[in-house]
Parts: structure tokens; sequence; C-alpha cells
């Protein structure tokens, strides 16, 4: 049955319409325009007025890990090793109802801040799949867009739960996509887990099932420098490099993080038509540096915005991510024009059908109706001079009145609509009572 939602203003593409709305059916976007002419168009349609609004695209977080957000606070301020010291102490004991648990934690607080879509790289899989299943019914409860990155790892450090072999990644992939195949909510997609966390063998099998799926595949690459220094010496080239020379560099890679890339593989990498995934909060609460995304835009790289975990960042915020992004580069080059609020607006949004394989990211026919009502006369929007740029930069959390996903209503005046967020801290507080004392002991 179509719809009608009109607020006072919505984003066409980047152009501002008054009194313009966007008529859905099935949870799909079948037309923007004025709302009378709407209304002609589609007799029978209701119409859900949205005085004071402005209606923009649900955002794209393109690399998450769910279940860290229980981890927020346990292993901050410190060198990484310390901090993935804490991760491989507390992750494993996870059974599905504590994955369950953090998923539903962190789609939450996406959900919150105006994020529609998550691309949650998981590898808690304990040998199976019944994890990633309760990180999709976490999704599907909450009402949130769901692209599970089944991670396929098989390094000997990693701990046992994270592990398993190519054949048993590959035979528990396809079961997981053919469990989910058809759900409206919930997509899969390999994820190798980086070129020091999975073999060749591991990252070839990743891409062939890419192929086979017809979909992208996430890895993270080049996070810190020790993955460059390692590859160097086993392999005499750079980790995208030795990717390329796996014959896995192709057009459906998306890698994540893409710190320390020499010039050469950048622009490899957008030769092939492939993408980068920018997580600037987390590159900088770990310390590993910042990514060139200028070089990744001139190289004709797409480039996409993730939060990463709430333990590798703590802020789940797609516009906090736009911010961030853009002033690091304006800072690091001494120029204000570096990056700039369209840029990034566009990471954050319509750039997310390349890291996805979704129509997602716009309001326009034919993508899903993921949109986010803001408050117009919330002061973090005043003057309206050009709301892009109030988007990206002077936003507050507090504007964010709805989110619609699917072209249904999720977040109704800043609270989850399907699932009380006081049940959600409850279930949070009662699973980690004790993990601070625990954590301040191991890090001592």
């Amino acid at each position: 049955m179509t719809w009608i939602l009109a607020p006072e203003l919505l984003l066409d593409g980047l152009e501002a319409r008054a009194g313009w709305g966007i008529a859905i059916d099935h949870g799909t976007i079948v037309a923007l325009g004025p709302v009378a002419a709407l209304q002609a168009a589609h007799p029978g349609a209701t119409t859900t007025a949205a005085p004071g609004m402005l209606a923009v695209p649900g955002t794209i977080n393109a690399h998450s890990h769910s279940f860290q957000s229980l981890l927020r606070g346990l292993g901050d301020d410190q060198p990484f090793n310390a901090w993935r010291h804490v991760l491989y102490h507390f992750m494993p004991r996870l059974d599905e109802e504590g994955v369950y648990t953090a998923a539903l934690f962190a789609f939450a607080e996406m959900l919150r801040g105006g994020i529609t879509t998550v691309c949650d790289f998981f590898y808690l899989h304990h040998g199976g799949n019944a994890h990633d299943l309760a990180v999709a019914q976490a999704a599907r409860d909450l009402g949130i867009r769901l692209v599970l990155g089944r991670t396929m790892m098989d390094w000997h450090v990693a701990p046992a739960a994270f592990r398993e072999t190519v054949e048993q990644a590959v035979t528990n992939g396809r079961a997981l996509a053919a469990a989910l195949q058809g759900d409206p909510l919930v997509t899969v997609i390999p994820a190798p887990h980086s070129p020091h966390g999975a073999s060749g063998e591991m990252i070839q099998a990743g891409a062939r099932l890419a192929a086979e799926w017809q979909t992208p595949w996430h890895i993270h690459v080049a996070e810190a420098p020790y993955e460059g220094a390692e590859t160097r010496r086993r392999y005499g080239c750079g980790p995208l490099a030795w990717i390329a020379q796996l014959g896995a560099l192709d057009e459906r890679i998306r890698i994540v993080h893409g710190v320390w890339l020499e010039d050469e593989e950048i622009a490899a990498l957008g030769r092939a038509g492939g993408g980068l995934i920018h997580c600037p909060g987390s590159n900088l609460f770990l310390g590993d540096g910042i990514a060139p995304v200028p070089k990744y835009l001139q190289a004709g790289v797409t480039v996409t915005l993730g939060c990463d975990s709430g333990s590798a960042n703590n802020r789940l915020c797609l516009f906090d991510e736009m911010r961030l992004a853009a002033t690091l580069q304006k800072g690091l080059a001494g120029n204000g024009a570096a990056l700039t609020a369209t840029d990034v607006f566009m990471m954050g949004t319509a750039n997310g059908e390349h890291v996805t394989g979704l129509p997602v990211g716009k309001l326009a026919p034919g993508y899903r109706a993921d949109i986010v009502l803001l408050r117009l006369r919330d002061l973090s929007l005043q003057p309206p001079h050009d709301l892009v740029r109030n988007l990206v930069y002077a936003l507050n959390h507090r504007a964010i009145a709805s989110v619609y996903v699917n072209g249904e209503l999720v977040v109704r005046d800043g609270l989850l609509v399907r699932v009380p967020e006081e049940q959600i801290v409850a279930r949070v507080r009662a699973l980690t009572e004790a993990w601070a004392h625990e954590a301040a002991q191991i890090l001592s």
C-alpha cells in the first residue's frame, strides 16, 4: 500500500525542496515531488505530515563490530596490543544471548544517531552460524538494515572462537547466505579479516564467494604500520599489492582503514574499481594514523565512512564521522577546502550503494525508504544558509527526531519504537557488571 511522507523540507540530492513529499510502497521510494502531485498520482495513499521536519537519507555505517560495544571503556587509552588483549580476553566467552545483547545495544545507538544501514564485520562464529543469526535477529527486532560481513579468519594468533579453516568458512558462509536469503533487512557478504588475519587462500576464497553471490567483499587493510612491514618481509610488497598478486584485487573489494598504503597501491585500488571504508574516529582513537583520503579520491576510489566499534571509537554516529573526516583533512593539508561538507555527506549517504551493493543512501525512486527526519528549527541547524554544511559541521544529536527503515518507523521523537531502551540497558549491565574489575586485573 502506497503512503506519502510529507516533511516541511527534504533533500533531493543536495537540493532542499519545500512542499515536497516521498511516496513509499512496500519499503521502497516510488516517487518524489510536490505533495499535491503525489496525492493526485496515488489517490488511495495516506499522507503522514511531518511539519517542522527536514527529511534526509539515512546514513550508512560501512564498518562496525557490534559485539565490541560491550567493551566500551575497558581498553581505552591503552596501546593497541593492550586494547586487543582485552578484546581477546572477553569476547570468546560470549554465547548467542550475549552476542544478541551486544548487537541490540550497538544497533540501538546507531538508529538513534540516524544510521539506517550498518555493515557489521562479524567474526565470533564458534565454528558455526548461530552467533551470526543472533546478530541478524537483533537487527530485525530493532528494525535496522544489516549487511552482515561474515568474517573469514585463520590466523593462529586469534582465539579459537574466531578461527575457521578455508573449507569451513566457505561452507558456513554459504549456509548463512542461504538461511538469510530473501530477508528484507539482512544480507550477507564475505569478509576475509585482513592480510595478517587471513591466509592467501582465505582471501581468495572470500573474493570468489563475492563473485558467486554478486556482492562486495570487505577486508581490513593497512590499519597500522605493522601489517605492511610484515607483508613486505614475507612477500616483498605491501598488503594491497599482495592481494593483487593473489588475483583478488577486483571491482568488488572494499578495504577498511587503508591508512598505510603506498601511492601505487592506492592507484591500483582506483583502477580496479574498489572502495575505501574510512574510519577516522577509530584510527585516531587507537593511534593508528590518518588515511590520506584526498589521494584515494584523486585515484578514483569510492570512499565511504565507518564508525568501527563501540570500543575502538566509542561513538556510533555517522554525522560525527562526517565532521571528523572533513576537519582532519583540512588540518593536515592546511587548507579549508581539502575535503568539503558535500564530499563527506556523499561518503556517509549516497556512496553507501557502492559499499553494500544495495539501493540505499539516497532519497530517489527505486531506493529503500530509509529516511531520517531532523528538527529544522533545532539550534544546530541555524541559520539555514546551507543545510548540508550544517548537517556535517554543526548537527547536534538532539535534532534527530524520527527514523524510518524500509518505510517503517523505528525511532519516534528520539526514542526507539520496537525495543525499550531501558530493557537494552538492563541487559548490557547484567552481562558486563563484573568486567571492569576483571579488565583492571588483566591490564595491571
